[in-house]
């Protein structure tokens, strides 16, 4: 160390710490030497402590002098309380040390004082404060504020010599930097010796800019160089980075399936380490969470932690990760600056963290000291998260950064810190203005602008409210401004630069703790009774106050998930740029490698972006499909548009443009309202991170390409500046806008602002200060007028600059007029796996204000996984559907009449065409020719013959006027059919008539047809495009020239080409359905499974299905499984991955409970799904209690009370033999009121006791079946009354799990097919559950078995199977099913009558069809068959374990 650190400080270094870390090694000389420091190095690389060893000492030296005043000497500033509250106790530790040494020595010293003052600092601790100032005060921006705007502040903070600015990247791009820097001159301003100024940081970019911001604009020299040591020992170290997947692809929404899999994986990594943080965006995804986690590791050992609980609640999980009693704590950014929870072994990110500061910031909290590893794990959510993700890795590899841009000159907050500075004292309005642009954020701001704010302040907000609402008196002839009663009250209580979200007070009876907040449209929703989840606790709603929300603890009672409304933080523009360089890598690997891309792309993924084999694949398979579709890769320098119709006849249009969703709402709300002027239509739009979307109506046509002139860089930021008025992102930011400058207090007469009350004054400030933004639409003419008033100007550079990113949107469309963009357009049948996020997009990403429910794109029907080999023909349009429109479309009359009707639709129809049609057709025109009601025009030469009506001759006649015509028209009867129309309107109508009948017609077609000139033919065909009602492109399989088509005609094309999927799986027959499933279910020749991995996903697959106990093992798994054992099933027992038992409990009346077990209903069930199916199935209620003996009552009242237990313990405490014990173990088995361990259990019950010895060795099944002393342990099913309402809950998790489960048993669900199941709550409820399922895109509804009335649901991967079976030629293999197999669908699928479910009956199928039956001895023909059929059924049906008298009569025949 140093030798000019004070002996005592350098001993406590030196036993804590070998050496100091290079960043500490530089950074102490120039703190020393009085130089302001920027200190950038990687988390856990001691840079706190290099800026707090040479403050505390110099404290240390004036203690021991006797020269430490009671005056803060040291403030350290974080953005975080929870930080701020971290650094106070981790300074506690050191200084007790030194204060000891200190003591041990005998010095004479004065001990240094710490203490923190943020908003959750008690009153007690402030006054102390304020008696006896602390020498080193730890506080954050906004507390800082508040000091120096009070008396007893300023004069605490008089003489403070170092000012700590730490996470100084998290404060620097926003407003609340832009506040900090003002009050950092405010202080220095206060101190006769501006204080050193040392900022500290891991992610800092560019960092000579973030010097700049610290030191301010009086330390920057002429070359714009701060005067400030930046030591740089960059962002990089040791991190094990990977990405985590579900077993289930990901697809644009997060599945049901797939979020379990991603919880039970967090799990398993939570209990490999020993503390563990899961970080996620939003707070309701953080209870959801830690609900989900502790469900699966105990509540005892998982809590959330984010801010919108109380202080108590944050410090109490902050305190019990650090000490080691929670594994794991879910958070959101509350928990992701240096703060000290303790050594953190693992942290997992759910979904993309947007940028990659925050994943460096959120990944450092593991291994956060000096030479550790930094561990984390990422979870994408969806398909573009991966992608996102990968890019995340790519840049850490690459050691990027990014960019913190400083936020310029916010009036808003100048205000704010005028009123404050001036309510301490009268000001010079020239020096002040100095001092505001002494701060680098303000070092723009212009005196013009300054004095408008200082009028503003002074002379009231509005003209119409005077001065009642000003702060500050404003003296013209000295130029002085000194402040108004009651304006540092208002500055102090309604300060800071943090929104106001308008959120609840959630309060504890009957105590009145505060637990939290919630949000304000939650909390109004919310009704007495209501229970939801706050800080991973269940809670009641009592009352709803106007501010507050009264609760009681709820118990653990199942809970609803709360809400918070807010703006999602944009993808930064490096992470855009990332993306967009993982795209373009991708399709320049694909291009160079045409006949092995797969090979060429996933090793660079695995290798140089660094995922795993797993990542890589599902990423190739998503960006290959895409590429394929659309044709060309979007990138930031290839943008592509694609356009689709929707089932509702109307159009999407995607633009993919991967910049991120700040420029791309900026980019969609200009659209927006550029099509609305355009065709006088509010449409609704979305945009996310790398597309937008427009739903056009069913009138909207244009040629595409010309989307991409719709926006001019010169005129875009007027036409998004009116746009953003008509959406509620104005209002909000408005709102904001007036709290921040002091416009509407958020305080007073002591209580807070009611929100309702917040957004009413907003309104009405806003009807005073921007009259029309507010005023009746029929009122307004043309563009709104902007007023020239600073709380206007920043509310819409806010919007246009914080919440959007209009610049970047001008340079892109300068770009784009440049011709520097590659620009691709495309009309397709489907919308492209790109673009299936924005369809699904969250509420936060639209741009228009219409609710969930009525968004166009939910009419929008898509595949949910494109084949990349077969994506490229997803803008093709099916030939057989052009076809089968072209043939609906067509004219066939029937009489004279319907021809003249024909006549009329078409305009004119060919003689040629007509003739064709049918051979009376001749005749029919003779008639009408006749009377004069049709003619024919034309010689074949120049003008082919055409049939026209006499009506529309009398309008299109100046189409051709020198045409002859036969019959010759009468003048008198054409004058009264009304004018001529212009040659030019007489084509567009004929044209419009002809399309309207036909398919897409070529512009030369059409010419030909009519016998005009194609120039003509094209021009109008333009106008009737910009009308709306055509469109052109390449429809027909094959076109070389553009086509025409009607929209509606198309928007049928297009419907029918959608169909095709669900045209190819035609109803098959109930044979083809039954020899699928023996597939499907891996019992047909050549499908059986191996292994115990086999026997588990038999297990998954038959979860919940009642079989007798016997017939599990002696024929169900067995029959899938070629080499059972039974130590395979043993196995999962014993790991806890399955469950047996008797789901259906047995009711009362029914005699004993203990009955035959070998008969008695049982399922396997994994046991991660025990609970969703027990809440299936009715539980008995008192007075349908279970018939019980003596005997089983008292060993079930053990297990209730006592737990599981083994089966020597329940001999010993309850007294019984046991002989008797076995007997009632299996009563209460076959009652369902208990289950085992293991399921050796079961098969000893199952066994006769002459036959669980082994003789000479023999084995059963390969596991000796001995006794239940060795068979584990016993305990009761775990059915709560609780859930029974579940089972009524169409919504519930459990419904949904068990639907999924049917669906992979049988693939395709229908009501009959399910007859057997036993378990299940009634059809509708199914029904609901599979129509919802259908909805989201994960199963197809359609007709897919025939013969059975009713909705069928399939799995698109069963629908594949299933054409594959049809079209197959049916073998001749004999397949036999027990009767007690959920494939006995005799009398159910197949005619005839049921088969009873008892292990001794047994069916033998041919080719899908029943062709016998064994019913106990006999066996029965239920068809003809031949006679080598029926020996081979015969021997089948009897099998190895057939009884000898059976094989012997087999024999004599």
């Amino acid at each position: 160390m140093d030798a000019g650190f004070h002996p005592v400080v350098a001993d406590w270094f030196k036993q804590h710490f070998t050496a100091p870390t290079p960043a500490q090694a530089q950074a102490w000389p120039a703190i020393r030497a009085g130089r302001h420091t920027l200190v950038a190095a990687p988390t856990g690389s001691g840079k706190t402590l290099a800026a707090f060893l040479c403050a505390i000492d110099a404290l240390v030296h004036d203690s021991v002098a006797g020269k430490l005043d009671d005056v803060t000497s040291v403030v350290y500033v974080s953005p975080l309380k929870a930080l701020s509250n971290d650094i106070d106790r981790n300074l506690s530790a050191p200084l007790d040390d030194i204060h000891a040494s200190l003591e041990r020595s005998g010095a004479l010293f004065t001990p240094i004082r710490t203490a923190v003052r943020t908003g959750d600092t008690p009153p007690i601790a402030r006054a102390a404060m304020r008696r006896r100032a602390p020498h080193i005060l730890v506080t954050t921006p906004e507390s800082l504020y508040i000091l120096l705007t009070s008396d007893s502040g300023r004069e605490m903070l008089g003489r403070v010599r170092t000012v700590i600015v730490d996470e100084i990247h998290a404060l620097a791009g926003n407003k609340r930097g832009a506040h900090l820097s003002l009050s950092l001159e405010r202080l220095a301003a206060l101190n006769a010796q501006p204080p050193l100024r040392i900022g500290l940081s891991a992610t800092q970019q560019p960092i000579d800019e973030v010097a700049r911001f610290l030191v301010g604009a009086d330390a920057i020299d002429s070359t714009n160089t701060a005067r400030c040591a930046i030591i740089d020992e960059g962002h990089v170290r040791d991190r094990d980075l990977a990405i985590e997947l579900p077993s289930i692809p990901l697809e644009a929404v997060l599945s049901g399936d797939a979020a379990a899999d991603n919880y039970d994986r967090i799990a398993e990594l939570i209990r490999q380490h020993r503390t563990t943080l899961v970080f996620v965006n939003t707070r309701r995804l953080a209870e959801r969470v830690a609900r989900a986690l502790s469900e699966r590791i105990g509540e005892e050992s998982v809590t959330s932690h984010h801010g919108s609980m109380s202080k108590e609640r944050r410090h109490a999980a902050e305190q019990r990760l650090k000490n080691g009693e929670l594994k794991a704590l879910v958070a959101t950014a509350s928990l992701e600056l240096g703060i000290d929870i303790g050594d953190i072994d693992l942290v997992c990110q759910i979904g993309s963290t947007r940028s990659l500061s925050m994943l460096l910031q959120r990944v450092g909290r593991s291994g956060h000291a000096v030479g550790a590893v930094a561990k984390g794990r990422l979870f994408p959510q969806t398909r573009d998260q991966l992608v996102e993700c990968a890019a995340l890795l790519d840049m850490t590899r690459r050691g990027e950064l990014d960019r913190v841009a400083i936020c310029d000159t916010p009036l808003d907050v100048l205000a704010q810190q005028i009123v404050a500075e001036v309510s301490a004292g009268e000001w010079p309005l020239d020096a002040l203005f100095d001092l505001c642009t002494r701060a680098y954020g303000f070092r723009n701001l212009t005196r013009s602008r300054f004095d408008q704010v200082v009028r503003m302040l002074a002379e009231g907000y509005s003209f119409a409210r005077g001065q009642r609402g000003a702060y500050l008196h404003l003296d013209v002839i000295n130029g002085l401004v000194r402040p108004r009663r009651g304006a540092r009250l208002t500055a102090v209580t309604s300060g800071g630069a943090i929104p106001d979200n308008a959120d609840y007070d959630v309060i504890a009876e009957p105590g009145g703790q505060f637990v939290g907040t919630v949000n304000e449209d939650f909390a109004i929703e919310s009704l007495p009774g209501n229970i939801f989840q706050l800080g991973n606790t269940s809670w009641r709603v009592l009352k709803v106050d106007p501010a507050a929300l009264r609760v009681a603890d709820a118990a653990g009672e199942p809970p609803n998930m709360p809400f918070w409304l807010g703006e999602a933080p944009a993808r930064t523009a490096e992470l855009s740029a990332a993306v967009s360089r993982v795209r373009v890598t991708f399709a320049a690997k694909v291009d160079a490698a045409p006949d092995a891309p797969r090979e060429a792309v996933v090793p660079w993924l695995c290798g140089d972006i660094g995922l795993g084999r797993d990542a890589a694949e599902q990423l190739y398979e998503y960006l290959m499909s895409a590429y394929r579709a659309l044709g060309a890769m979007p990138s930031q320098d290839t943008l592509v548009m694609e356009r689709f119709f929707d089932e509702s006849g109307g159009m999407q249009l995607v633009l993919h443009s991967p910049f991120g969703s700040a420029v791309n709402r900026a980019w969609g709300l200009a659209l927006r309202k550029r099509f609305c002027r355009t065709f006088n239509f509010e449409l609704q739009a979305a945009a996310i991170e790398d597309a937008i979307v427009i739903s056009l109506g069913a009138v909207h046509s244009f040629p595409l390409e010309e989307v991409w002139r719709y926006l001019h860089p010169d005129t875009v930021r007027d036409v998004l500046t009116q746009a953003v008025l008509d959406v509620p992102m104005f209002n909000v930011r408005w709102r904001w806008t007036a709290n921040l400058s002091l416009a509407l207090p958020r305080f007073r007469g002591g209580r807070k602002v009611p929100p309702r009350l917040q957004r009413m004054n907003a309104e009405d400030l806003a009807a005073l200060l921007f009259p029309e933004q507010l005023a009746c639409a029929e009122n307004l003419q043309g563009s709104r007028e902007i007023p020239d008033h600073p709380l206007v100007e920043q509310t819409l550079k806010d919007c246009l600059n914080e919440a959007m990113d209009i610049t970047t949107l001008e340079r892109i469309l300068r770009d784009i007029l440049a011709g520097a963009k590659q620009l691709v357009q495309r009309d397709v049948t489907e919308p492209s796996p790109f673009a299936h996020e924005v369809l699904n997009a969250n509420p936060y990403a639209f741009l228009d204000d219409a609710p969930l429910e009525e968004r166009r794109t939910a009419a929008v029907q898509s595949r949910r996984w494109l084949d990349p080999d077969t994506a490229g023909d997803l803008g093709e349009l099916d030939a057989v559907a052009i076809r089968r429109v072209r043939e609906e479309l067509a004219n066939a009359p029937a009489n004279a009449d319907e021809l003249h009707e024909a006549l009329m639709l078409t305009g004119a129809m060919t003689e040629r065409d007509a003739l064709r049609i049918d051979e009376k057709i001749g005749a029919w025109f003779a008639e009408l020719t006749a009377a004069g009601r049709a003619l024919a025009l034309g010689d074949d030469v120049s003008v082919p013959r055409l049939w026209l009506a006499t009506e529309r001759h009398a309008r299109f006649r100046r189409l051709w006027p020198d045409a002859p015509l036969a019959p010759a028209v009468n003048k008198q009867l054409a004058a009264t059919l009304g004018p001529p129309l212009t040659a030019d309107d007489a084509l567009v109508m004929l044209l419009r008539a002809q399309l309207d009948c036909s398919g897409p017609e070529s512009a030369g077609q059409l010419a030909a047809m009519f016998g005009l000139p194609e120039p003509a033919v094209v021009a109008a065909l333009r106008t009737l495009e910009n009308r709306g009602i055509v469109f052109h492109g390449r429809y027909t399989p094959g076109a070389v020239t553009d086509e025409w088509c009607d929209r509606r005609v198309l928007a049928r094309i297009h419907r029918y080409t959608m169909r095709r999927l669900r045209a190819e799986i035609e109803a098959v027959p109930a044979a083809v359905y039954l020899r699928f499933l023996f597939d499907w279910q891996r019992v047909a020749t050549g499908a059986r499974m191996e292994g115990p991995q086999a026997t588990l996903a038999v297990i998954n697959q038959l979860a919940g299905f009642e079989a007798g106990a016997a017939a599990w093992e002696s024929e169900i798994l067995p029959a899938r499984v070629r080499d059972y054992r039974g130590e395979y099933l043993d196995s999962l027992h014993t790991a806890g991955q399955a469950v047996w038992l008797r789901l259906k409990h047995k009711r009362a009346g029914t005699g004993r409970a203990g009955g035959p077990l070998k008969s008695t209903p049982i399922a396997i069930v994994p046991r991660g799904d025990l609970l969703d199916w027990l809440s299936m199935v009715a539980l008995p209620g008192p007075e349908t209690e279970t018939t019980l003996s003596a005997t089983a009552r008292h060993i079930l009242g053990v297990l209730e009370t006592r737990g599981a237990a083994f089966f020597d313990d329940l001999v010993e405490r309850c007294g019984v033999l046991k002989s008797q014990c076995e007997q009632a173990l299996g009563e209460l088995a076959a009652a369902g009121c208990i289950t085992a361990d293991s399921f050796a259990a079961l098969r000893v019950l199952l066994t006769p006791p002459s036959r669980r010895r082994p003789l000479h060795g023999a084995r059963r099944r390969g596991v000796s079946v001995v006794g239940l002393d060795t068979a584990g342990r016993w305990d009761i099913v775990p059915r709560m009354r609780a859930n029974a309402a579940v089972a009524n809950d169409s919504d519930s998790d459990e419904i949904d799990c068990v639907v999924r489960t049917l669906l992979d048993r049988y693939g395709v669900v229908f009501k009959r097919v399910v007859e057997r199941e036993t378990a299940l709550p009634p059809w509708r409820y199914l029904l609901w559950a599979l129509r919802r399922l259908e909805a989201r895109g994960e199963v197809r509804g359609g007709r897919f078995v025939a013969g059975y009335s009713g909705e069928q649901f399939a799995l698109p991967e069963a629908l594949e199977a299933l054409r594959k079976i049809r079209k197959a030629e049916p073998q001749p293999d004999v397949i036999v099913v027990n009767a007690t197999d959920p494939l006995n669908l005799v009398g159910i699928l197949t005619p005839g009558l049921r088969i009873p479910a008892n292990s001794a009956n047994r069916i033998a199928f041919v080719s899908g069809e029943a062709v016998a039956v064994r019913l106990g001895e006999e066996i029965r023909l239920l068809q003809a068959c031949a006679s080598d059929v029926e020996c081979r059924v015969r021997t089948a049906l009897i099998g190895r374990h057939g009884p000898q008298r059976a094989r012997n009569r087999l024999r004599r025949r």
